[in-house]
């Protein structure tokens, strides 16, 4: 069993982060952020338009100060961004700061997930399918290298059934520690 003070969820955009997260936090009585929506909180402003006005760089500056405040938090469950992990102080923040769950779902189930969706600034792109094989093989190794355990989300469960199945995994390897050890 690996105590820790928090659950963090990563893993590549349509992955089901925000959706299992939201009842994983309400399974196990704990607060859920989700870094994206808590990042347009604090700017005003959507994460495309950051891309936008400030590109990729300017997001991930910002995005890497919210997520440095909010790993300080004790008792959540926290749902990353997919590219939260290209920066090796955000990885070192998760790892240090709670349990880490990779979420995997292969290209197809991303590409079925987000078949409509307009928002995502990295999604902006002739081949999608090619974009995501390539974010996959640049982020993969980034997950892995954090990741306490690893759970395929691809297919076709609904978010309810792969909450249910996380949170068994989750179960049998990780309990909540404030201070992230047996006392």
């Amino acid at each position: 069993m690996n105590p820790a003070p928090n659950l963090f969820l990563i893993g590549p955009m349509g992955a089901g982060k925000t959706s299992i997260g939201r009842r994983l936090a309400a399974r196990l009585e704990l607060p859920f952020i989700d870094l994206d929506l808590a990042f347009e909180e604090r700017a005003g402003v959507s994460i495309a338009l950051t891309f936008e006005i400030e590109g990729e760089a300017g997001f991930r500056k910002r995005e890497s100060a919210l997520l440095a405040e909010l790993v300080r938090h004790r008792g959540i469950v926290l749902s990353t961004g997919g590219g939260a992990v290209l920066d090796e102080n955000n990885r070192k923040l998760l790892r240090d700061n709670g349990f880490v769950v990779w979420l995997d779902a292969d290209v197809e189930t991303q590409l079925e997930r987000l078949h409509a969706d307009r928002k995502r600034p990295l999604l902006a792109a002739s081949d999608r399918d090619e974009r995501l094989r390539m974010l996959a093989r640049q982020r993969n190794p980034l997950y892995a290298e954090i990741a306490d355990l690893r759970i395929t989300a691809s297919g076709s469960a609904s978010s309810a059934a792969m909450a249910r199945t996380v949170g068994t995994q989750i179960a049998r390897h990780w309990h909540y520690s404030e201070n992230g050890a047996d006392a």
